[in-house]
């Protein structure tokens, strides 16, 4: 098992350089991990153990496994809620009549491993536009400046390449911040459409799941239904038809346990907590990148508690010459550069800026 999870190893390793911040990393990282790992989750217990095993009379339990598992099993709805044992066998599972009662047939746990690795490289593909768009661009103008120990010869020259850069490329950086910007709103559109996606996937089960949940822990074990048990039933009902000695169709009702199904609820709860925690922040963030584009005081403010050692009047002298793509820019390099050369980075800037060049 340990060797199943060993691949999802690699999605862990920390970038030396950071080019997006906590919440894009919890889409492209975080989440992929989780999908990941769910996905080889499933797909051992699918496909090395044994998902589904079912009783009937006359038909080899082999047989009946096979043909129930491709052809999928069924629950009737409205048995869901009584006693055990009295009222029905299980929740969902008790006699029923054809054309009255309402049949509801689960085909999807077949598709959860390959829905869920699915879902994990979308939940990448901003990443990968983004990686693609941004072209080791930061990776670049760092140069190695994230290290304190650097000779001051070496410091200086980097410092002044620098500078010549931002002031080279004053103004001329707007698309590559915006294309950051994509990224983002494409980061929140997927996760919003992922519930959305899953809710199909369940027949409409997945936009109220864990509210259910959550709802059914607080109710009277009288009167309580199951969410759980609705969605994803443990046990189920198949039905095998085949042709008698004298070409009757003969029609045999199979009753099949779904130990699957214990590990797909708990899958698809911590799914619908995690993807609501996530699209709430990705709208938050979202709602504070507006707030950057559209207030060059956010910004200044952004980029003073950045730049929290140089003096403020230094950072107002750079901040009033840059538009959005230069102090996107240069906010990322105050995540990867050393405080202190970032300190001396923004006074050789408002040097510049001010026309006291001096590097």
């Amino acid at each position: 098992m340990f060797d199943v999870f060993g691949s999802v190893k690699g999605l862990l390793k920390l970038d030396s350089v950071c080019i997006d911040n906590n919440v894009f990393r919890l889409h492209y990282k975080a989440t992929v991990i989780i999908l990941i790992a769910f996905s080889l989750l499933v797909t051992s217990r699918q496909y090395i153990g044994d998902p589904i095993d079912c009783i009937v009379d006359e038909i080899p339990y082999a047989v009946m496994d096979t043909y129930c598992w491709i052809y999928s099993t069924f629950t009737i709805p409205n048995r869901l809620v009584g006693r055990v044992g009295k009222d029905m066998v299980q929740p969902g599972v008790a006699s029923h009549v054809d054309g009255q009662d309402e049949v509801k047939y689960h085909k999807y746990y077949q598709w959860v491993c390959f829905v869920l690795f699915f879902q994990a490289i979308l939940f990448y593909v901003p990443r990968y536009l983004w990686k693609t768009w941004e072209g080791g661009r930061v990776k670049m103008l760092v140069l190695d400046l994230n290290c304190p120990v650097v000779g001051e010869e070496c410091k200086k020259d980097r410092k002044k390449l620098l500078v010549d850069y931002f002031y080279t490329n004053l103004h001329t950086q707007n698309f590559y911040a915006f294309r950051f910007f994509i990224c983002e709103v494409l980061n929140f559109i997927n996760v919003v459409g992922q519930i959305y996606f899953m809710d199909f996937f369940l027949d409409g089960e997945f936009s109220t799941y864990g509210r259910d949940v959550v709802r059914f822990t607080e109710m009277e074990p009288e009167e309580r239904e199951d969410p759980m048990a609705r969605v994803f039933p443990k046990v189920t009902k198949c039905t095998f038809h085949k042709y008698g000695p004298s070409g009757t169709v003969q029609k045999f009702d199979g009753l099949c346990v779904l130990p699957l199904n214990i590990v797909n609820e708990k899958i698809y709860v911590f799914l619908w907590f995690w993807f609501v925690i996530l699209s709430i922040l990705s709208a938050i963030s979202l709602i504070y990148r507006a707030a950057v584009v559209a207030g060059p005081r956010v910004r200044l403010y952004l980029l003073r508690a950045r730049s929290r050692l140089a003096p403020q009047e230094q950072v107002e002298a750079v901040a009033r010459k840059l538009q959005i793509g230069d102090w996107f820019v240069l906010y990322q390099l105050g995540k990867n550069i050393d405080p202190l050369i970032y300190k001396e980075l923004m006074a050789d800037l408002a040097d510049k800026f001010e026309g006291k060049d001096t590097v």
